[in-house]
């Protein structure tokens, strides 16, 4: 590592050595989708590359989000596009890029960050850790064609690139309403882009509709296959009208793939055990700014006062012992302590396990994985209750 450079990636670094390493690390795709997804993000500053000399040898780059957890928005730096040349793998590249990111995206002021890992140890020596995970359902389509007609049907038209402002809302509204953790939302720019054919996959057989209340996107895949990426809504109408619209494909279409959440309505509106979880992808969390993502997330409205003790090797800042509140407002407050400011044994975590605790799992789960120690049963207890969650995301990035 010691002949690298790492550095922002700009428009003025080659566009042909950045499809080279995509296709790499990704295998084949299209470079109109690269750089429908990345040039956006090079020209907002949120890219990185590595050099040796003048050759780019690998690049990480982070896309702006909004992540629900339990009903409120957390600004949340989804990392994307980590590639290292085959060569130079093993020899610090993605260490040296990724503790650059880090210290970037918490510049940015980003309290979160998000990635789906294309392996664990590098993310995981760097404080992510496993939060949750994108589920795809499978079911015969035929299926929804059993589903319960709305009692009123709801306006249900299709957005244009004007309207992205109002599927933004809609998508928090039913995110919000429902109290989930995990999911985002992108910021408007993308969010236009994406309602904007052929669009940011480059996909002109992808739809989407919009209520006053929901929203519902799908597109083909060949001539047989629906894959719906998301029906969300606040209303149980709406949920059934949106589903109903693609249901009409079953006269076509044999199968349906949805990306949906472990306690999606579906599973309870299908009459029949026809939908079965095809693929689960593990996706990783990281505090960058620990009291600033303890403000911003909600909890459960349970009164907690607990003493943390935190590591956190790369962003020292989130270090040292800390008093963590819940109030039955379900706002949490993370203060920094001296020695002795409690008279309760203060829970030990370093950033993977502050993360797995932030993203719900339960404490017996992290003492076992050896990711806390010390602390109290009540305090277990209390920390469980407050953060109780069942994280899952509906997007890739």
């Amino acid at each position: 590592m010691a002949d690298i450079v790492v550095r922002a990636l700009t428009a003025d670094d080659s566009r042909a050595d950045h499809l080279d390493l995509s296709i790499r690390a990704f295998g084949p795709h299209d470079e109109a989708i690269l750089r429908t997804l990345a040039d956006p993000v090079i020209a907002d500053g949120r890219g990185l590359a590595a050099f040796d000399g003048d050759r780019m040898v690998g690049t990480a780059l982070f896309h702006d989000h909004r992540q629900w957890w339990l009903g409120k928005p957390v600004p949340m730096a989804g990392v994307s596009g980590v590639t290292v040349a085959p060569e130079y793998r093993g020899r610090g590249v993605g260490r040296g890029l990724m503790t650059a990111l880090i210290d970037l995206m918490a510049a940015r002021g980003y309290p979160l960050s998000a990635l789906y890992p294309a392996t664990m140890h590098i993310y995981r020596r760097l404080g992510w850790e496993l939060a949750g995970a994108r589920y795809e359902a499978k079911l015969p389509a035929r299926s929804l064609l059993g589903l319960p007609r709305p009692a009123a049907m709801p306006q249900v038209r299709r957005p244009v690139p004007g309207d992205a402002a109002a599927v933004i809302a809609v998508i928090g509204a039913a995110h919000e309403q429902a109290g989930d953790c995990g999911p985002i939302t992108w910021e408007e720019r993308s969010m236009r882009r994406w309602l904007t054919p052929p669009g940011e996959y480059a996909d002109s057989h992808r739809y989407a509709f919009l209520a006053p209340d929901g929203f519902a996107a799908y597109r083909w895949r060949g001539n047989n296959q629906i894959f719906v990426d998301r029906v969300l809504s606040t209303s149980p109408e709406t949920v059934l009208a949106l589903w109903s619209v693609i249901a009409s494909h079953s006269s076509v279409a044999d199968t349906v793939i949805a990306q949906v959440s472990p306690h999606d309505p579906l599973w309870w509106l299908l009459r029949e055990q026809d939908a079965e979880v095809s693929q689960r992808d593990p996706w990783m969390l990281r505090l960058l700014d620990a009291p600033a993502a303890i403000a911003a997330r909600g909890f459960r409205t349970v009164g907690i006062d607990v003493p943390l003790r935190i590591t956190d090797d790369q962003l020292p800042h989130n270090g040292g012992l800390w008093n963590l509140t819940v109030r039955s407002s379900g706002e949490g407050r993370l203060v920094r302590t001296g020695t002795g400011a409690s008279a309760q044994p203060p829970l030990v975590l370093g950033a993977g396990g502050l993360a797995a605790l932030y993203a719900g799992t339960p404490l017996s789960t992290l003492r076992r994985a050896g990711l806390a120690t010390d602390g109290t049963p009540e305090s277990d207890a209390a920390l469980d209750s407050a953060f109780a969650a069942a994280p899952y995301l509906l997007d890739g990035f």
